[in-house]
């Protein structure tokens, strides 16, 4: 975790409560006043009163609409008659599409032409025939040159997903509902944060109107770009991000944010991925709340600061539900590899019968599963290597796992703590 740099004059930090309460009058009847919710679970678990601000529930199933909404509507009537443009596969380009249908302004969405169609098809939908998909690039930064390109071409406004004023004070609309949807002093809001947008929008209101409440940024630990830039006392760009949560791998934090973030924040914190893939299960098992990665991120964080928050008054932004039901899959396995219950080995079978009949039953545990074996045999070989995944019953049992492949003498890699290998034999 990363201390912020507090600053004592928190009155003028971030942007002003006028441009805040302007937003909320230009939100009116656009954006959802999203549901504020006691969460029994995770109150029990972490004795503390934890409630859940359902962003996920938004119009677009994401706050970013108020953000995109805010600044699009404030336009003059000669940048909408241009029209806008963004840059995004995913939240911001479904709210510029939304904004743009319900102002009857043309814009333009630039993707990679890695995007998957169903996330092409949202944002046409939200968009209607007021927007045009433009595939450009492999990647996120090419489709974001190419708008940037674009918007200077056609003298078209960009629509920046979170280092722009009008944007932040869109998404600290959030933070005004909360202080209106809660009846007691709130002790810590767990924001979410990718370029810094909401996290800075939140700032804004509670550093005026709930001076007390602790601010906690929370990043997925393979793009932690806020935390770099306050370490680094400057917004930086990482080298490499991992992009699994989508929603909030940003490899550069914002110029406005990162200086609003860096004094506003009480600290941030960075959840790994395959964290952030258990509490969406959890959400789902025992809330029936369905989250996109990103939109986990804040109850993710609560394990890390359980002593903290005992008896506190604890608010978790749930900030998108954009996810894709084919992820289902690979969310599960890296819960499972993140909880210790899912291993993966290479191992040399001698080509003898009765090898395989040996592994299962004289190495598994009683209530081990192997859920993944592929097997080439290798002719003129003494062995043949296989890949096995196995799933165990407690995270405990790995220990007498090892300690029976060795005592039967097989030959193994173990796969999970080598990243290269294992994205090219499993991934």
């Amino acid at each position: 975790m990363t201390k912020g740099l507090r600053s004592e004059k928190t009155e003028t930090l971030g942007v002003s409560l006028d441009e805040v309460n302007l937003a909320q009058m230009n939100l009116k009847g656009v954006a959802k006043n999203t549901p504020f919710d006691f969460n029994e679970n995770l109150s029990r678990q972490f004795d503390a009163n934890v409630y859940l601000k359902r962003e996920d529930l938004q119009v677009v199933r994401s706050y970013k609409l108020r953000g995109a909404y805010n600044k699009i509507v404030q336009l003059s009537e000669q940048e909408k008659n241009n029209g806008v443009i963004c840059a995004s596969a995913g939240n911001h380009a479904q709210g510029v599409a939304y904004s743009c249908q319900q102002l009857n302004i043309k814009g333009k969405i630039v993707m990679p032409t890695t995007t998957p169609q169903q996330k092409i098809k949202q944002v046409k939908w939200f968009g209607k025939d007021q927007i045009e998909i433009i595939l450009h690039g492999d990647t996120f930064d090419d489709a974001s040159a190419f708008a940037h390109q674009l918007s200077q071409e056609g003298n078209i406004t960009f629509i920046h997903p979170f280092d722009d004023e009008k944007v932040i004070a869109g998404q600290g609309t959030v933070a005004l509902e909360i202080l209106n949807q809660c009846n007691q002093p709130i002790d810590y809001i767990f924001v979410p944060i990718g370029g810094g947008g909401l996290a800075s929008g939140v700032i804004s209101v509670m550093k005026t109107l709930s001076p007390n409440t602790k601010i906690i940024g929370v990043e997925p630990s393979g793009a932690a770009s806020m935390a770099e830039a306050i370490k680094q006392k400057q917004s930086v760009a990482l080298a490499k991000i991992d992009p699994f949560v989508d929603g909030a791998a940003v490899k550069k934090a914002g110029e406005k944010t990162y200086k609003i973030c860096a004094e506003g924040l009480e600290t941030t914190c960075a959840v790994p991925e395959g964290k952030v893939c258990s509490s969406i299960l959890r959400l789902y098992n025992e809330d029936a709340i369905v989250v996109e990665p990103a939109g986990a991120l804040s109850v993710s964080a609560l394990d890390f600061f359980k002593e903290e928050i005992k008896g506190k008054n604890v608010v978790c932004v749930l900030s998108g539900s954009n996810n894709d039901i084919t992820r289902m899959e690979e969310i599960k396995e890296r819960s499972l590899q993140y909880e210790g219950l899912k291993h993966y080995f290479i191992i040399n079978f001698p080509q003898r019968a009765g090898a395989l009949k040996e592994l299962v039953n004289e190495v598994l545990g009683e209530n081990d599963d192997i859920t993944y074996f592929q097997y080439t045999q290798k002719n003129n070989k003494e062995t043949g290597p296989a890949v096995v995944g196995i799933e165990l019953d407690k995270k405990e049992d790995l220990d007498g796992l090892i300690f029976r492949l060795e005592n039967h003498h097989f030959d193994y890699q173990y796969l999970n703590t080598d990243n290269t290998l294992f994205s090219l034999m499993i991934g």
